[in-house]
């Protein structure tokens, strides 16, 4: 007489194993040390990823500005290009800068709010849209209130030093104002998040 066993259990540390090997998920927060190094695990893999996608996309732009200037005939060791290549070059820079900073921005930015607002998570939520759309109004109107469309009385028909000065000027300055208004930002979320949470636990008449 045969008799079917049922397979047994799995133990714990057999499950954690199935965890760990199986397919990723969203590390959940959890006081149990197993846990937390899954997560430092998984999270550690996502930053080397970043790294490296970083290190991708400096070297294709550095690669990029290289053929560029490599391109362009020379006359007395000075590089020839026409001035609207360099303003249409920058623009479009400005373009790709806003929109890498603004996700980068929100990523992390999600996490602080939520914090910030735990008492109100959906006023956390319509906070971060309305700065989203504040960062966006921002640097579009920065764009076009520096971009040109001829050239200035000291620039030339190519490109020369007080252009490129102006350009990096352009770049700085929206970096300089971002980060600013980034920082105050940060300041004043804390206490507009207390206000928030004090307002909701007044009793209402």
């Amino acid at each position: 007489m045969t008799t079917d066993q049922s397979p047994a259990e799995p133990t714990p540390v057999e499950r954690r194993l199935r965890e760990a090997l199986g397919p990723t998920q969203e590390p959940s927060t959890s006081p149990d040390l197993f846990d937390r190094v899954l997560g430092s695990i998984a999270h550690d893999r996502a930053r080397r990823r970043q790294v490296r996608y970083g290190v991708l996309v400096v070297a294709a732009v550095a690669s990029v500005l290289t053929a560029i200037v490599l391109a362009f005939p020379r006359k007395n060791g000075h590089v020839l290009m026409e001035w609207w290549i360099l303003e249409l070059f920058m623009t479009a820079a400005l373009i790709g800068l806003a929109l890498w900073l603004g996700p980068f921005i929100k990523r992390f930015g999600r996490a602080y709010a939520a914090d910030v607002f735990h008492d109100n998570p959906q006023t956390g939520k319509s906070y971060i849209v309305l700065t989203d759309t504040v960062y966006y109004l921002i640097f579009t109107a920065y764009i076009l209130f520096t971009a040109n469309f001829e050239p200035r009385e000291s620039w030339g028909l190519n490109v020369l030093p007080d252009q490129v000065a102006f350009e990096s000027a352009r770049l700085g300055g929206i970096l300089l104002i971002i980060g600013v208004l980034h920082g105050l930002n940060i300041v004043l979320m804390p206490v507009l998040g207390r206000l928030f949470s004090l307002n909701r636990r007044l009793p209402r008449s």
